[in-house]
């Protein structure tokens, strides 16, 4: 009988357990970050913000228990993977609720679930107009657009409330970076790893003397509880809501098949289209639970991809133990209460590192794209750019209707869309063919001294 593959493979439960917790504590900062943003954005008190943490710490965990142990021939790549809270939804999520309230940002989130689902499958199959290209400049995009977030949770978005850029506001948040940076980049092991939780714990007592933590109210959630299915009343389903949502499910799907391939070559397991398939819609199941359950469309966490290769335990027994935990945290309301406290200039400095590290992971997947070749670089050069005007260009589409501004306000939707459709025609038509041919020297290059100028 042929011996179990390490992905495949039970450790003893103590080891399981330590890798496990060491896996939750490593993405844990990441998937709190997301409901902490968005509920500060939405404008949502304390105790709302807390329901939003626990929804989105059980969805987290029942997807990576998917993901790590399948269900049957239906969902789950059975791969040592940990789900959490995606960036890639959060501006378009923002920007709906602005428009049409909450009841259309879970709505169109449970609708874009069901999208994923459907398009999981076809998706597998046609991977290849998701390339480096695509998903690099999305991933760029992202990380760029969302740095104004993180500012606005700093300073504040109100210029006449008398907090509004307060320097000691400025002043907190910039030693919550330099604890970031020092210890991710000077620690060694979990130290480094654990650098932007430790970050976070310090700008809370940090920020305690300076009177931005307030305990009122708090202990008045329950021990143990399950998130309440639509939270905020009937989902609400405008059409460019969905349509946004069903987009970053797109986007999502790429990133997850880039990590799902990554974890294929790490562990020596081989991972077919049907793998891929059951993975994407895991994620998809993520929108549909997140829509019911208040919580966020989930997304593989890199940083957990690289903690398997560092640590070269492969077994997805052991990420299913992580999943099992984030279950837990998040029948705990408490904890959600207590971290919804947290002072938004110290999430702001957290948020600040984390999206400026989407932003160099999409760098750094463009990478992998060929930017030598002057059409690939104008692609990406372009996407990005017309990412990231309606980020730059403030009111630039106001003058649209206001159910097309939810599309055309958001960089991701604008990004992936141009991005998609520039890699379709030039990478996958005659076009690009021609394109290249166009540009391509020649005959031998002769250079004229140049002896003056105008």
């Amino acid at each position: 009988m042929s011996e179990a593959h390490p992905v495949d493979t039970r450790l003893p439960f103590a080891r399981q357990l330590a890798f496990g917790i060491q896996h939750v504590l490593i993405m844990y900062t990441g998937c709190i970050t997301v409901p902490l943003v968005f509920g500060a954005a939405a404008g949502l008190d304390r105790a709302t913000i807390g329901l939003l943490i626990s929804a989105d710490l059980l969805v987290a965990g029942i997807i990576t228990l998917i993901q790590s142990l399948g269900v049957g021939k239906l969902a789950g790549a059975r791969l040592p993977i940990v789900c959490g809270a995606t960036f890639v939804g959060l501006n378009p999520m923002i920007l709906i609720a602005k428009e049409y309230g909450l009841e259309a940002v879970y709505g169109s989130m449970l609708i874009g679930g069901v999208v994923g689902v459907a398009l999981a499958w076809p998706f597998a199959r046609v991977v290849r107009f998701f390339p480096p290209l695509v998903t690099g400049t999305v991933l760029t995009v992202v990380g760029v657009s969302l740095i104004g977030v993180a500012g606005g949770l700093i300073i504040g978005t109100d210029p006449e409330a008398a907090g509004f850029a307060a320097p000691s506001n400025i002043g907190l948040a910039a030693v919550v970076v330099l604890i970031a940076v020092g210890f991710v980049c000077l620690g060694r092991g979990v130290w480094s790893q654990l650098g932007v939780l430790i970050a976070l714990a310090a700008g809370i007592v940090l920020a305690l003397p300076m009177g931005l933590v307030s305990t009122a109210g708090l202990g008045t959630a329950d021990w143990i509880g399950i998130p309440q299915p639509f939270h905020f009343g009937a989902p609400e389903f405008p059409v460019t809501a969905v349509v946004a949502m069903s987009i970053v499910m797109a986007v999502v799907f790429a990133e997850s098949t880039a990590s799902m391939l990554a974890i294929s070559e790490i562990t020596g397991k081989p991972v077919g289209k049907g793998d891929l398939a059951r993975g994407l819609v895991g994620d998809g199941l993520s929108g549909v639970l997140g829509g019911v359950f208040t919580a966020f469309v989930d997304t593989i966490f890199n940083q957990n991809v690289g903690a398997v290769a560092a640590t070269r335990v492969y077994s997805r027994y052991v990420t299913a133990v992580s999943g099992a935990i984030l279950v837990l945290l998040g029948l705990v309301p408490r904890i959600g209460e207590v971290v919804a406290m947290i002072p938004k200039p110290v999430v702001g400095g957290v948020g600040l590192v984390l999206f400026a590290t989407v932003a160099v992971v999409g760098l750094n997947t463009l990478r992998q794209a060929d930017l030598g070749d002057r059409v690939n670089a104008t692609i990406a050069a372009t996407a990005i750019g017309i990412g990231l005007l309606p980020e730059l260009t403030s009111g630039m589409f106001h003058k649209f209707p206001t159910s097309a501004q939810i599309l055309l306000d958001s960089g991701v939707t604008l990004g992936a869309g141009a991005a998609f459709l520039l890699n379709l025609v030039f990478n996958h038509t005659k076009l690009g063919a021609l394109a290249r041919a166009s540009i391509a020297p020649q005959g031998p290059v002769t250079s004229t001294p140049v002896t003056g100028c105008l």
